[in-house]
């Protein structure tokens, strides 16, 4: 069975799926003239933008909850296994992806705003119901949805709930069964309680644990200055194949890269959709603005400091393939968490290992509310008219279920399940926000136009020729009329 997995996960992470990502962040990058830096300032300014209602969330919140997706085992193991396998030079051009999906997400998230609706009394959107609305082509819409229902219920989780069995196995030495058994009462609490709780708890969680891990990194790179210049020289060269030992394997140090960056952001995968959808904002092009932001935070920032962690300490192995052994300062350690571990144990020793582990758990924990929030929202799509109201409960148990077995499963069988899943909705999302690309065009012109005349831009979709958006004629007509 895992033979079989594995076989799926070459055929779905090919370089197709890699030129792939690289192809649409650099369309999207140049035909909103790098929207991702010139409203730099105003997505900070927007982060922090405290409108909410009873339907909808802040824009702070809607980032947190999307953070909270975007950080997780993929910041601090997903890195990891990068360098293993691309080098040093993989870190370069997992930052380049990380700015290019910054466009990407701008894309995305813009249309889950445009394309939002209340159902049940809160902001429902995302991927299907942009399909479905933008394209009228319900029955890809069904399928999208479909697909990300049983990545985010049952395929993914996984990789988030073994992560935290293996590195609380290594500290504290923790039987992963009783560790199982803390993260579903835990995911209990929180997913029992709706929406609002999710929200609640991302922003509360969220902030705290990326200024601590951020912080973490920055002692350990005071204690390791001095290698700092050799790293960054290191990293550059083996990017570009420049260097005598990794000058052979630029191909696979851009495919990891991109490959880790997608994985951890996953700009253009959708999932950072259906918060984006919950937020409640004056015109779409905020929420996407703010999301953009989110991937700095979680590629260039977080993903960037595990690496830098890893490789100024030296603690890495690089291994390309089977057989082929290019570094080894780690014999017998396998790529992921360890390398961490190792790499904060230099300067924090018996303690690095316990805060890692603490960081883990943070990271992986709020990655599965997350996931939930994602899984939830997509059945709801499949079943609007709610003819089936034992479907929500039921979605609640197998996904408890899943992070419990996820949790004493083998490493390897997790990670190849949650590269299923992500790999399948980068494949269906990207091609989505192509054909949809125009009207994302369309909502950025009318936001820079409102922009130029020093207004707050507040959204209309029929100044813009844009179909199918009837939540913002409401609420436009609601504006004019107050």
């Amino acid at each position: 069975m895992e033979a079989i997995i594995n076989t799926i996960v070459g055929y779905i992470w090919s370089d197709a799926l890699v030129y792939l990502a690289l192809g649409v962040g650099i369309y999207f990058t140049v035909m909103t003239r790098g929207v991702q830096f010139r409203y730099f300032k105003e997505m900070i300014k927007l982060l922090f933008d405290k409108q909410t209602s009873n339907q909808g969330i802040s824009s702070f919140q809607a980032f947190c909850m999307a953070l909270s997706g975007r950080i997780g085992v993929g910041n601090i193991a997903g890195v990891a296994t990068a360098i293993a396998a691309g080098g040093p030079g993989s870190v370069f051009w997992m930052v380049i992806m990380g700015l290019l999906g910054g466009a990407s997400a701008f894309i995305e998230s813009t249309l889950a705003q445009v394309y939002k609706h209340s159902v049940d009394g809160q902001y429902r959107g995302g991927s299907p119901f942009y399909i479905e609305r933008g394209l009228k082509l319900k029955p890809f819409a069904i399928l999208v949805a479909a697909v990300t229902c049983l990545s985010y219920g049952v395929l993914v989780p996984g990789v988030q709930a073994n992560t935290i069995a293996d590195s609380f196995k290594t500290a504290f030495n923790i039987s992963p069964t009783v560790t199982g058994v803390i993260i579903v009462a835990l995911l209990a609490f929180i997913i029992f309680g709706g929406v609002k709780r999710i929200a609640n708890f991302a922003g509360k969680v969220v902030p705290f644990m990326a200024i601590g891990y951020i912080l973490m990194m920055v002692i350990v790179l005071v204690f390791n200055a001095s290698n700092l210049p050799t790293m960054f020289a290191l990293i550059f060269k083996s990017a570009f194949g420049m260097d005598a030992v990794f000058g052979g394997i630029v191909g696979t140090a851009i495919s990891w890269g991109v490959r880790r960056a997608v994985f951890s952001n996953v700009a253009g995968a959708g999932e950072a959709t259906f918060s984006s959808a919950a937020a409640e904002v004056s015109h779409p092009a905020k929420q996407g603005l703010v999301q953009s932001f989110s991937i700095y935070i979680d590629t260039v920032v977080v993903c960037t400091a595990t690496a830098l962690m890893i490789l100024s300490t030296g603690m890495y192995n690089v291994i390309p393939s089977e057989g082929i052994v290019l570094v080894e300062n780690m014999p017998g350690i396998e790529a992921g968490t360890a390398f961490t571990q190792a790499a904060v144990s230099t300067v924090f020793a018996q303690y690095g290992s316990a805060f890692v582990s603490f960081a883990i758990f943070l990271f992986a924990f709020t990655c599965l509310i997350a996931y939930y929030y994602i899984a939830e929202t997509t059945l709801v799509y499949l079943d609007r008219k709610l003819r089936y109201p034992v479907l929500k409960p039921a979605l609640k148990v197998i996904f408890l279920i899943i992070c419990f077995i996820g949790s004493i499963q083998s490493v390897g069988v997790m990670w190849a399940l949650g590269d299923i899943g992500f790999g399948s909705m980068c494949y269906l999302n990207f091609i989505a926000i192509l054909l949809l690309s125009k009207t994302a065009f369309k909502v950025l012109k009318d936001y820079d136009r409102q922009k130029k005349l020093g207004l707050d831009p507040i959204f209309d979709p029929r100044t813009v020729g844009i179909e199918n958006a009837d939540f913002w004629i409401k609420y436009s007509d609601d504006r004019k009329n107050q």
